[in-house]
């Protein structure tokens, strides 16, 4: 059926196109390719030495592998078998201060019989690694970090019944064209945005113990085994040495290799997960959690450097200071729980900066060895006024910072604050600091980032996790309208309020509303095709 409704997309779009061209004038068409045809193949196995496991066309091979994929898009459609899924040890995320780089943690278990680690949350990237067999990794004994009351551990994939090497041959080994041997043990390396800051090792088949979340209750007898892909970090360097994450690392990133992957292709958990941070360093991390519906959202955009949608990318309109929003502050950002501070592209980090020290009755000053150009010296009796920060997504969904700061601690007790956003590249970066308050919702069936502000509790009933107001006089929406947009320095009037259109939609915007209906209708119409024509072979389910 899938290879038939592609066809009938071919056929069938030129023509209702066409229908719609009385006010368009042009009809659209698309090129479709098989996922096994020759020239899927070019793109998916070019350049791999293990080229010939690809199937041959009406092979037993062939059809075996249609009928897993079938198989595999039906256990996501008809649901999953759990509506939470969480680490076995619980649901809690902390921060363990400085000696840890202010990233948050949770306990995880791997293998049978189980082995815990303490690993670092980062949805910058895709593999969950932890130290195994060690050439060179961080200390593992709790007498290196303050923080801790046991020691950590390492993982030895021979003493865990589950494990299996993967081989050279997987399709999720990135480095197989280098071996020698296809059956030989798949390496990996990755690395890292901090600087020589690396992982690598081999990667092994495991069991990931979870507990489950169904029907609104908690059951700590509702274990779920997922096996997994683990990479065993004999080798680490950079900050991996120096304390950040030694025991390991969970990618949560967009890759099939991440765990929130291979949750959802079991079909356990739908392709979604939450990360909660409150305002007392813990928090919570939920797999197939798709938000409340009455969230805040912005789409995620491909990578600009090839198109796919590998990273949390999204689109920032503006950047604001209190109600007033700054112009030419628009920037793509990637989402990254692994960053702890926020970073801007150098021109909107100037104008955001300057317009944030206009607003603050405190004096700038430097502290040695902070690295933050716009910090400020004050007294706990000083009453400072310090503005929020929004950041303005497409359709008036606002993200609004309400402490965009850190306190400057020393033995005399808090001395002042610095703003807690850095320069950066040309792709900012929406670091921890900013998500703190919130549950962020990183949706990847819809391609969506979701946000709603929460007090990170456990989801205690059968709604989900219990939402905080915003501070009392904030409004609901601290968002300015276009027309209230200002320069640096001048003071935008009352806010608007959420939802409300634009006075008068631009030709433009007008044609692209049409399309987007016409495509809404052709949607429809492919839909009741489909159908049809599962009817008229006696596969309809009515």
């Amino acid at each position: 059926m899938a290879t038939r409704s592609l066809l009938l997309l071919a056929v069938v779009l030129p023509f209702v196109v066409a229908g719609a061209g009385n006010a368009a004038g042009i009809a659209l068409s698309s090129k479709l390719i098989h996922r096994f045809s020759d020239e899927a193949k070019v793109f998916r196995v070019s350049g791999h030495r293990f080229a010939s496991s690809w199937p041959q066309r009406s092979t037993v091979e062939y059809y075996e592998k249609l009928l897993a994929s079938d198989f595999q898009r039906q256990k996501m459609k008809l649901g999953s078998q759990f509506q939470f899924l969480f680490p076995s040890e619980g649901s809690q995320t902390m921060s363990l201060g400085n000696y840890f780089g202010w990233l948050h943690y949770t306990w995880i278990d791997i293998g049978t019989p189980n082995v815990s680690f303490l690993v670092a949350l980062d949805v910058g990237s895709d593999l969950l690694w932890v130290p195994c067999d060690c050439v060179q990794c961080a200390p593992l004994s709790s007498s290196y970090y303050s923080s801790l009351d046991r020691d950590l551990n390492e993982y030895t994939p021979s003493g865990s019944n589950t494990s299996k090497h993967l081989s050279c041959s997987h399709q999720l080994c990135e480095l197989g064209p280098n071996c020698k041997n296809p059956k030989q043990p798949c390496p990996y390396v990755v690395n890292y945005g901090t600087e020589n800051t690396s992982t690598s090792g081999l990667l092994v088949e495991d069991i990931l113990h979870l507990a489950a979340w169904k029907n609104g209750t908690s059951n700590t007898n509702n274990s779920v085994q997922a096996p997994v892909i683990v990479g065993c970090g004999m080798k680490q360097s950079g900050s991996y040495l120096d304390g950040i994450a030694p025991d390991g690392l969970m990618g949560l990133g967009l890759g099939e290799i991440s765990v929130p992957s291979f949750l959802a292709k079991a079909g356990i958990v739908r392709n979604s997960f939450s990360l909660c941070f409150d305002e007392n360093d813990s928090g919570r991390i939920f797999f197939g959690d798709l938000g409340p519906i009455n969230q805040h959202s912005t789409s995620f955009l491909p990578s600009p450097s090839n198109g796919n949608y590998d990273t949390y990318i999204v689109g920032v309109q503006a950047f604001c200071i209190g109600n007033s929003c700054i112009k030419e502050t628009n920037f793509k950002a990637l989402v990254d729980t692994g960053t702890s501070f926020t970073f801007l592209p150098e021109d909107v980090y100037e104008k955001v900066s300057l317009e944030f020290d206009k607003r603050v009755n405190a004096t700038k000053t430097s502290f040695d060895g902070y690295p933050w150009k716009y910090c400020y010296r004050t007294s706990s009796q000083a009453s400072v006024k310090i503005p929020s920060v929004t950041l303005v997504f497409p359709a008036n969904n606002s993200f609004v910072v309400y402490d965009p700061v850190f306190p400057v601690n020393s033995n005399e007790g808090v001395i002042g604050f610095c703003l807690a956003i850095q320069q950066g590249d040309e792709i900012g970066i929406i670091g921890q600091n900013f998500m703190t308050g919130y549950r962020m919702v990183f949706d990847r069936e819809a391609l969506k980032l979701g946000w709603s502000r929460s007090n990170c509790q456990d989801l205690s009933d059968a709604k989900g996790m219990n939402l905080t107001p915003p501070p009392k006089g904030t409004p609901a929406n601290p968002l300015p309208t276009n027309e209230q947009q200002s320069n640096p320095g001048d003071i935008a009037v009352a806010p608007a309020v959420a939802g409300r259109a634009p006075s008068k939609p631009s030709a433009a915007s007008s044609r692209i509303t049409q399309w987007r209906f016409y495509l809404l209708r052709l949607s429809l119409l492919l839909l009741q095709f489909h159908i049809v024509l599962d009817c008229l072979v006696g596969s309809c389910f009515f």
